[in-house]
């Protein structure tokens, strides 16, 4: 199904080619359909703003110029157009033509939504933890953010790639690998487990031993080169502590009901000699104090003299920049990409917009059509306003702060139904707990820092998890009171709008589609989290005003609660929150 927007934009677009086609030559741009939603209901349902440009650049009156333009649109479907203002174009939608279209909805599987024709394979590199450190609250907005965006991308019917991009390599390895050889070598010959706070308290001594220790520098020195020269003994011990990460990452991971596919910096060490030999022969490349440069136009130093991107230290040694390179090089010729999304903090968007433009200038990424994405996103704030942290001013652990908020979840779940079973109750909590967590992010434009508040994030009122949850319960506990099969009532009942809430709920239900197209096209969960707060609202409104049960519109009705059931239960999934059965 085309998407309301997109078949009122080719009614206009038909309807401006009739009137000014002879001007299309001077005026391009003009004569491309403006069609946006109405943002309050006393300008219809949407509008045309095309005839105010077009007046301004044709010297003539926008109003007589919108006049012409209704007097030549197709009037299916639309019960009314009129110009308003200064010569805008409202549009109404016929209520009949509506409940059709909510009726279509309902017997495709897919809800309306067309698959992508053709998918693009599409790459989601998201969380991207350090081994050997413990995943903080830092991590949250990247794991729950890139879910999102690929169950987005995986709905709308692309092939997508969730990658994890994790810090396995590098000098780090050689200092913690050393330092356990001293201090703990029974955990490195395997005599004895250790787990993720071992690992860490190991590797802040094993820095700060490194900093201060020339003797323990040049063991740890030599360690990375053993290790990257692919010695056994080093390579076991490094595989033990990639190993005790994993599984504590994984631990969050499926507490979050994310999945993810593993693939470290370790993975392009192999190709990192290449790349730098790609971009020498390419002639990209200038020695500056000894170590290979690519320098670009247009990023200069606080001192205003050219930055250098430094793809090989010195000392010999290769970086995050030659990592990235690789990386973006591999994804592209061998994975066949069409397109890349990276998701980090925005303290990294310099090094990505960098990195972008090197490759496309070495010939790995088109110039002219963009093939990857930095998705940035703000910090994590405190009740303070400051980045998040423990009571004890340490970094937060993302596994205790979700723990947390399942717990919180509980005593809420508890209060609201006492008479849950304790096995009920757990499920209950769990689902709404990290429903809560993610949704609070989600509903934050991802450019922006966000409060992390447990209170705010677990109130029934509001944009929140716990609302929009409760909307679905309550729709399908109308379905039950009703008691009928779904499946019959689609064979033989029709919808029917009659009332400004009904059509109101179906308008938005049908608008699905251009939600998920606007948080596609701006990389903005956001999107369709305010569409579902706004369904939500609109359900409980037409839940108030329009009684279900018993009343002659009983089964028209019993549709649009089951319309507003599915759209509300695919957009959670999206956002990777589960539904409960009671709130």
């Amino acid at each position: 199904m085309t998407n309301l927007n997109q078949a009122l934009a080719e009614k206009v677009r038909v309807a401006l080619l009739k009137a000014y086609g002879e001007e299309k030559d001077l005026l391009p741009s003009f004569l491309e359909p403006e069609i946006t939603q109405s943002t309050q209901a006393q300008f219809g349902h949407y509008q045309c703003n095309n005839a105010l440009k077009l007046g301004k650049a044709l010297q003539l009156n926008p109003r007589l110029v919108a006049e012409k333009i209704i007097s030549l649109i197709d009037p299916s479907g639309i019960s009314k157009l009129e110009v308003a203002g200064a010569g805008f174009i409202n549009i109404t939608l016929d209520a009949s033509f509506l409940a059709h279209q909510v009726e279509t909805l309902l017997k495709d599987a897919h809800l309306g939504i067309d698959l992508a024709n053709p998918p693009q394979k599409i790459i989601v590199e998201f969380s991207s933890p350090n081994v050997a450190k413990d995943l903080h609250v830092g991590h949250l907005r990247s794991t729950i953010i890139g879910d999102a965006l690929a169950r987005l991308f995986t709905f709308l019917g692309h092939h997508v790639l969730r990658l994890n991009h994790i810090g396995d390599w590098g000098t780090q390895f050689g200092m913690l690998i050393a330092y356990m050889q001293e201090s703990a070598p029974e955990v490195i010959e395997g005599k004895v487990d250790t787990d993720i706070t071992s690992l860490m308290t190991w590797y802040k001594a094993s820095k700060k031993k490194f900093d201060e220790d020339p003797e323990f520098k040049k063991r740890a020195q030599l360690e990375v080169v053993r290790l990257q020269g692919g010695n056994p003994e080093s390579l076991k011990a490094w595989k033990m502590i990639c190993a005790i990460s994993r599984k504590t990452y994984n631990e969050i991971y499926s507490l979050l009901n994310v999945k993810i596919e593993e693939r470290g910096e370790s993975f392009y060490n192999p190709f990192l000699e290449d790349v730098v030999a790609d971009l020498e022969k390419k002639g990209m490349i200038t020695i500056s104090d000894g170590a290979k440069c690519v320098f670009l136009e247009g990023f200069k130093t606080r001192e205003d003299t050219p930055l250098p991107m430094i793809v090989q230290k010195a000392d010999g040694g290769y970086n995050y920049d030659t990592t990235d390179m690789a990386a973006v090089r591999h994804r592209i010729f061998v994975e066949k990409a069409d397109r890349i999304i990276v998701l980090t903090d925005l303290g990294q968007s310099l090094h990505f917009q960098m990195i972008i433009k090197a490759c496309q200038k070495a010939g790995y990424l088109d110039p002219i059509k963009p093939q990857m994405d930095h998705v940035a996103f703000g910090v994590v704030l405190g009740a303070d306003g400051k980045k998040f942290k423990t009571r004890s001013g340490k970094t937060e652990k993302l596994i205790d702060l979700l723990q947390e908020a399942v717990a919180k979840a509980k005593e809420a779940i508890k209060e609201r139904l006492p008479d849950l079973s304790e096995k009920e109750l757990e499920d209950s909590a769990l689902k709404l707990g990290i429903g809560a967590v993610k949704y609070a992010d989600l509903s934050c434009n991802r450019i922006k820092d966000y409060v992390f508040s447990y209170d705010k994030m677990l109130r029934f009122e509001g944009n929140t998890a716990p609302f929009l949850l409760y909307a679905y319960v309550r729709v399908n506990g109308i379905k039950r009171k009703v008691g009928k099969d779904i499946r019959e009532v689609m064979k033989r009942a029709h919808i029917t709008l009659t009332q400004p809430a009904e059509i109101s709920l179906a308008l938005h239900i049908r608008q699905f589609g251009e939600a998920l197209d606007a948080a596609a096209r701006e990389l903005l969960p956001n999107r369709l989290t305010d569409y579902l707060y706004t369904l939500a609202e609109k359900f409980h409104h037409f839940f108030h005003e329009c009684r279900v049960e018993g009343t002659p519109e009983e089964e028209s009705r019993l549709l649009l609660c089951e319309a507003t059931a599915r759209v509300l239960n695919q957009g959670l999934n999206i956002l990777g929150l589960e539904p409960l059965e009671r709130m």
